[in-house]
This record gives C-alpha cells, structure tokens and sequence, in this order.
C-alpha cells in the first residue's frame, strides 16, 4: 500500500518513522471514547494505558510472528506500538483500525480487556 494511503487508512492513529524502528501512536480522546465509556465504572477512561490492554488482546489473537515483533510503549495521553519490523508493525496497525472501526469486534475486544 501507498504510504499517503496508507497513514489515511489508520487515521487518527499516525505513523512514525525511526532509523530503525517505527511507531503507531494515537493521542487519546481523539477516538473511540464511546467504546471506554462502557466501562468507566471499571476504571477505564480511554487512557494509553487502556489502548493497550485493548491492543494487547487484539494482538493475542494474531500470529506469533506478529506478536513477538510488536511492542507497546503507552503514556497517559497516548498510546504507542512500536517495532523494529515495520512491514509486521504495518499489518498491525491496518487490522487494529479495521478491529477498532468495527463495533461487534471492538466491544469482544474490549470485553477481554484487563485495566492497567
């Protein structure tokens, strides 16, 4: 895929490139609050920290290639998965969106989500 392409495809994720490593990052409150709302009495408020317990779970499902090549490295006010195998970070970047985009996956991911 088209590099404009694809940052477009993941927005509002974006797209970071290293020397040798890349990064997938989200600023939060800029999507899906919806979702962590269902939840709030639990203690999620849509935090990094909760993006990733949601992507982790998203990620437990996926081959093991991906899941040995992916890292995350949430803050506060912002997610990040990051890798130094970027085609791998890619594909997981394009199938977390499309995960995230979809109600009924979102909420049984977010089911399974564990708070941080």
């Amino acid at each position: 895929m088209e590099q404009t392409a694809f940052k477009e495809a993941i927005k509002p994720f974006f797209w970071s490139e290293h020397d040798a490593t890349a990064s997938l990052c989200l600023e939060v409150g800029s999507y899906r609050t919806d979702l962590f709302a269902t939840r709030a009495d639990e203690g999620f408020e849509g935090t990094g920290y909760d993006w990733a317990s949601l992507a982790d779970v998203f990620l437990a499902e996926q081959p093991a290639a991906m899941q040995q090549a992916i890292r995350f490295d949430p803050e506060g006010s912002m997610f990040c998965a990051y890798s130094a195998d970027k085609p791998a970070l890619q594909r997981f970047a394009l199938d977390f969106k499309a995960a995230c985009d979809d109600e009924e996956r979102a909420q049984a991911l977010f089911a399974r989500a564990e708070l941080d």
